[in-house]
């Protein structure tokens, strides 16, 4: 069966995931985490993406984004990817691919699932047994989320504005949301809509996507669940 295009609608935010190939590691030293880094920053300025959250693993990398153009992702992806993937091979003395085929993607419903997510993507470390707190993890924007560092990576999505009216009532209030972490089926929609490209929302919301795209934006009844490593 043909692979559905990505899902990629301006003004909405989404939830994306590139992983190494065969869950290969992309990330052999913190140089490469801040060669990365560099890429993300530039090409989302480039591109006009919104950067709200991310988490550099070590075979894989989350970001939560907002594109403001139609193309704006997929071309801020490629750009970063193909920069990466030069300087790997270079730096490291290998050859050929580095990815796990094409990235993957999702809508997320705002107002239901944006914070869920960023909470889900800074905790991604602790889930896989890197470290035993957020911010014991310096790849990601846990720490300026938190403030105590500012990334010009990130931009913060106005919801994460509203959790308060001064740094500190936003900082705490986010270090609350962290702390009760997310339920086990939270966590499970979250990845799977990600890695399956359907949009995560509820059915309204759905609903309404769909009449934004021609491309299918939730799954059939049909077909195998997808079965997800607890640190994706």
């Amino acid at each position: 069966m043909a692979r559905l295009p990505r899902l990629t609608v301006p003004g909405f935010a989404h939830h994306v995931i590139q992983r190494g190939n065969n869950r290969q590691p992309i990330f052999l030293q913190d140089a490469d985490r801040v060669l990365m880094w560099e890429l993300l920053q530039a090409q989302a300025r480039k591109f006009q993406v919104a950067v709200h959250a991310y988490v550099l693993m070590d075979n894989h990398f989350h970001l939560l984004a907002t594109p403001q153009t139609h193309d704006g992702l997929p071309l801020m992806m490629q750009a970063v990817g193909r920069s990466y993937v030069r300087y790997f091979n270079r730096c490291h003395q290998r050859s050929g691919t580095l990815w796990e085929g094409r990235y993957r993607s999702t809508i997320v419903q705002t107002e239901r699932y944006l914070l869920a997510c960023m909470v889900y993507i800074d905790l991604n470390p602790v889930r896989a047994g890197m470290v035993a707190a957020p911010g014991d993890f310096p790849w990601s924007g846990y720490a300026h989320h938190m403030g105590r560092r500012s990334d010009p990576l990130l931009t913060p999505h106005a919801l994460y504005w509203a959790l308060g009216n001064t740094p500190f009532a936003r900082e705490a209030a986010y270090g609350a949301l962290v702390q009760a972490g997310l339920a086990a089926r939270e966590q499970q929609d979250i990845a799977r809509s990600a890695h399956a490209g359907w949009a995560l929302g509820a059915p309204e919301f759905v609903s309404s996507l769909q009449q934004r795209t021609t491309r299918r934006v939730s799954k059939g009844r049909a077909g195998r669940p997808v079965l997800l490593p607890e640190s994706e």
